[in-house]
């Protein structure tokens, strides 16, 4: 078993070790991206951890976002410099250093029609230029994210062929990050804490946390520990609240449409369609490696209790529907729509307002029995919310350990672009799980029955379901369908995949044992 490798079998070591009276110097409860990011932070910096999470890696929020590594230009917008800032220094060190493997940069097209007035093409364009300083400040090349230019029609349609010709004057192009897929950003920093000896445990629900203690149940087994640490972190995101009753969020509902290959022709391009009466919001369109389109994003605030697995109401759908037919020459219909979700976003609550403009600054809050919870900010930035995170459970603990060293600290599989494109593996894998994609079709190799693909219309072959049992922690089929394979985006190809992945899963469940 490689240091990296989360399976059935180390989660059952690791998770008696604890029962028996294991003791580490931290405890965090939350397997999103910022729990996660939390883990690889103390284990980069010497310090034990367990990270439990009641059901499984990027279960909630993390798995939900917009799939995009944002730059800071909404907030450059707001007047708010420093948040700017850090979303341009976090996106530079998630597409350079940490993660190249599982970033790419968007180009993201402003289509300029002649209902676009004068002053919007100059605040939009004058938003653009001011972001690419934040690049240059940044540090990050103009080779991995090209300056914005504007353009002229014809090359606007080149890149974008079903925007609607009528009325267009030009657009705007510029470049931003984007992810291979949010789940996977998770998955990876899980497994590089546990190669540096973090405790990464699924179906482990906290059920009281006290600063050196969290009472958990093993949710196979029914079974209670109490799982002693110098410190603990609640990093539940928006659930913090259910473990920690002084922390206040307003959530927020980010709403996204999958639609059908085809049905938006914008080719490699992101296209972002300004919201009418908006001056700084648009609903994009989002290209996606399989030939797929997300289209969002909503940001509407939500009451009563949080769901689980929150949906996508149908005014959602009918508002992004409409807002992203006014660019196009055919209107997108439901017909277009082969799937949808929604994430919620863990904002502070503030003073009233829309949920739009409340920040998306983080705070690390100290409740009355001392644990620590982590609550607001957003996904670029959670590299630097652990590091927040770890520094404040130091200085409340009295533990020793040395700074953060996670900004130039590679995830398992990066490497730099230029060595990634030379990995002897089909670009698919590599795009997937960078400098380990040999290892996944090496197993395709040994059994061709593995090199196979799932179901008729898909590249995931069998070989990534057994990879996401023996080495990413996926203890079910939906673990994979949900989160490793993103298969369940399109429920008609989960119910495809299905049969055959559990058949895989039973197959590699039996054979760790």
């Amino acid at each position: 078993m490689t240091p990296g490798s989360l399976n059935a079998l180390r989660r059952e070591r690791e998770l008696a070790a604890l029962a028996g009276g294991e003791r580490v110097d931290l405890a965090v409860v939350g397997g999103g991206v910022t729990g996660a990011g939390i883990a690889l932070d103390a284990a980069a910096r010497g310090l034990s951890v367990a990270l439990i999470e009641a059901y499984d890696l990027a279960y909630g929020t993390s798995r939900w976002s917009s799939k995009l590594v944002h730059g800071g230009l909404r907030y450059l917008a707001k007047g708010d410099l420093a948040l700017a800032h850090e979303s341009a220094v976090e996106r530079g060190i998630l597409m350079t250093r940490t993660a190249p493997h599982l970033t790419r940069a968007i180009p993201q097209l402003f289509p300029m029609y002649r209902r676009t007035s004068r002053g919007q093409q100059a605040f939009i364009m004058t938003g653009l230029v001011a972001g690419d300083g934040l690049r240059r400040a940044a540090g990050t090349p103009a080779s991995v994210l090209p300056r914005p230019r504007s353009i002229p029609v014809a090359e606007a349609l080149a890149l974008a062929p079903g925007l609607t010709p009528q009325g267009l004057r030009g657009a705007l192009l510029a470049y931003d990050g984007a992810l291979t897929d949010d789940a996977r950003l998770v998955v990876s920093l899980a497994r590089t804490a546990a190669a540096r000896g973090a405790k990464i445990l699924t179906r482990v629900e906290a059920l009281r946390l006290d600063a050196g203690a969290v009472l958990a149940r093993d949710r196979l087994t029914g079974r209670e520990v109490e799982i002693q640490a110098a410190q603990v972190i609640n990093a539940t995101g928006v659930w913090a609240g259910e473990l920690a009753e002084s922390v206040r969020l307003r959530p927020s509902r980010g709403s996204h449409l999958v639609l059908a290959s085809g049905a938006a022709q914008i080719g490699a391009t992101s296209v972002n369609v300004p919201v009418p009466g908006e001056n700084n919001r648009f609903v994009f369109l989002l290209p996606q490696p399989d030939g797929r389109v997300f289209v969002g994003v909503t940001d509407e605030p939500t009451d009563g209790p949080v769901p689980r697995v929150p949906t996508v109401p149908e005014s959602d759908v009918d508002f992004l529907l409409e807002v992203a037919s006014t660019a196009f020459t055919r209107p997108l219909t439901r017909a277009d729509v082969a799937g949808s979700y929604a994430g919620l976003r863990p904002l502070v609550e503030g003073d009233g307002g829309r949920s739009a403009d409340l920040s998306r600054k983080h705070a690390v809050v100290t409740g009355g029995n001392g644990v620590l919870t982590i609550v607001g900010g957003k996904l670029t930035t959670y590299r630097k919310m652990a590091e927040d995170a770890v520094d404040a459970a130091l200085k409340q603990s009295g533990l020793n350990a040395g700074p953060s060293t996670t900004s130039r600290l590679p995830l398992l599989g990066a490497a730099p672009r230029v060595r990634l494109s030379t990995v002897d593996a089909p670009a698919r894998l590599v795009a997937k799980y960078g400098t380990e994609a040999p290892r996944i079709a090496a197993l395709g190799e040994v059994d061709p029955e593995l090199g196979l693909p799932l179901f008729g219309g898909t590249e995931i072959s069998a070989a990534e379901v057994v990879w996401a049992v023996r080495h990413e922690g996926a203890l079910d089929v939906e673990d994979v369908l949900e989160r490793r394979t993103r298969l369940s985006l399109v429920a008609p190809e989960a119910e495809a995949a299905r049969p055959r992945v559990q058949e895989l899963v039973d197959k590699s469940l039996a054979g760790l044992s």
